[in-house]
């Protein structure tokens, strides 16, 4: 029997292994018995599809901090409208690469904006709508760069001392909210990751099989 709908999202620096463990999430979830829908943010719809473009792939526009967590939050509101609410509606799970800490963490602790005017505009795109639970995969900087073995884009071209921050950041906004958003040690094997998320979905969604 299918279980109530629930939203995840999976966060963390680039080459953490994230596509890789929302694939095996949707699988797992998916063998007992859930329907499950995955996306990425920012993308999954036309518009945001074209704000990614820009966002990571167009390094020959300079954008401000503002305007690029603002493009973020326009492409976040369509991705909640066309994707995400009407999933949750129909019953489905619901499982996201990023969602709004990635813009707490990148523009804000790494970035230089300030975290809360940055959760403050997010509860606005998004009308409320958060993950019941984040995970984030925590890898170190050099396994990081060791797995991002493609070109690179706009965001991981920006160094070490960036990337630095970014973990940081992770980190500390998991360390205010420690029941919604948990750590999962990244460097580990791939199996290895996925059952720690799992055991981490289990503890939060399904308590009774403890």
């Amino acid at each position: 029997m299918a279980d109530a709908a629930r939203f995840i999202s999976i966060d963390g620096l680039d080459g953490g292994g994230k596509s890789s463990q929302i694939r095996l999430l949707a699988d797992w979830l998916g063998s007992r018995g859930s329907r499950v829908v995955t996306c990425r943010d920012p993308g999954s719809t036309p518009a945001g599809d074209a704000f990614r473009e820009i966002l990571l792939n167009r390094h020959d526009l300079h954008l401000d901090a503002t305007t690029e967590m603002l493009l973020y939050m326009a492409a976040r509101a369509q991705l909640v409208a066309e994707v995400i609410r009407p999933a949750m509606k129909r019953g489905d799970w619901v499982v996201s690469d990023r969602y709004l800490l990635a813009n707490v963490v990148y523009q804000g602790h790494a970035g230089g904006l300030d975290p809360e005017r940055i959760r403050a505009v997010g509860e606005i795109a998004t009308g409320g709508l958060m993950p019941d639970l984040v995970i984030v995969l925590d890898v170190d900087l050099e396994t990081a760069a060791r797995r991002l073995d493609r070109p690179l884009d706009k965001l991981e071209s920006r160094g070490d001392g960036y990337r630095r921050r970014l973990r940081e950041g992770f980190l500390a906004e998991a360390a205010k909210d420690p029941a919604r958003i948990r750590i999962v040690d990244g460097t580990a094997s791939m199996e290895e990751v996925a059952s720690a998320i799992q055991n981490v979905v289990r503890e939060a969604f399904f308590s009774h099989e403890r």
